[in-house]
């Protein structure tokens, strides 16, 4: 079994390949919904709509930078890099986060703009445009979320929220129109509400995947549970007395582990050294992820 970093760099370059077509799916979608919703909303009179679209196009930068990050993530490990490219995954996550950020306060903006001037209420048909998005929209956020959890991508999944954030925007603008058709005059800014509210939405979600990507960044510790499993795995080495530390911290699709593993105090360094390959070997065939591990020996307690 191959126990270097480069071990698992096939099964990482895997799921990078696997996460680039969701991507690429993701974009050709949004290419056509941009396209939908923005000539829609200009027929149509619905800035909602509009916003909609400025959004979707977003979706496809995003994505662009999501393909590019897991291509560089996937690449294995070099002398100059000696850890790997896994750090660009959370940076991309950062690069989209603040995109919808961006997006939001430019919509929100915009939205006021368009409700303090008066204007027509939007046609009948933008409703129909709007609940073939929402559907679409969200099966693609059910597709990227559920890759991206598989393969461990921040950026994935940070790609994937942004589909579900357009998909809110459609069913905020779809109230909003429906709204200013029911009840007419004096109701034709309903679907600019509408866009303010996805703003808030938007702005929400992309602030929640910044603090994920950025807590990436700074190696803050997975959940608790995961290291206990990992804990769990590492104990199981027959002749392992027990783990005493255990840092884990994610990089990219994949996580480094430094564990202090104790063994009988008795063992001669050869038998040590021996037990420490196992139970990085044990480590790197689980089903955790993970890229490296580093086996430090101490002697149990009497």
């Amino acid at each position: 079994m191959d126990e270097s970093p480069l071990g698992n760099h096939r099964s990482f370059a895997e799921a990078a390949a696997r996460g680039v077509r969701a991507a690429l799916r993701g974009i050709l979608a949004s290419s056509a919904l941009a396209a939908v919703k923005i000539i829609s909303g200009v027929v149509g009179n619905s800035y909602a709509l509009i916003a909609d679209g400025v959004e979707s196009l977003l979706d496809i930068l995003s994505s662009l930078v999501v393909v590019g990050s897991l291509k560089v993530a996937a690449q294995p490990a070099t002398e100059q890099h000696p850890y790997g490219y896994g750090k660009v995954e959370p940076l991309a996550a950062l690069v989209v986060a603040t995109a919808l950020l961006a997006a939001a306060v430019g919509i929100a903006v915009q939205s006021i703009r368009e409700i303090i001037t008066p204007h027509h209420a939007p046609e009948p048909f933008t409703l129909l445009v709007l609940v073939a998005v929402v559907a679409t929209k969200e099966i693609m956020y059910r597709r990227l979320h559920r890759t991206g959890l598989a393969i461990g991508s921040q950026a994935l999944e940070s790609d994937a929220w942004h589909h579900r954030s357009d998909s809110l925007t459609s069913l905020a603008a779809f109230l909003g129109i429906s709204i200013a058709l029911y009840f007419g005059e004096g109701y034709e800014a309903a679907d600019d509400w509408a866009a303010l509210f996805a703003a808030g939405v938007i702005a929400f979600n992309g602030a929640g995947l910044f603090r994920g990507a950025w807590r990436e960044v700074l190696d803050v510790a997975p959940p608790p549970e995961v290291v206990q499993r990992i804990r769990a795995i590492a104990a199981g080495v027959d002749g392992v007395a027990g783990i005493d530390k255990c840092r884990v911290r994610k990089s990219g699709l994949g996580m480094f582990i430094d564990i202090h593993v104790e063994v009988d105090g008795n063992l001669s360094v050869r038998a040590g050294h021996e037990l420490g390959h196992r139970v990085k070997a044990v480590l790197l065939a689980s089903p955790e992820n993970v890229h490296d591990v580093l086996v430090h020996i101490e002697p149990s307690a009497p």
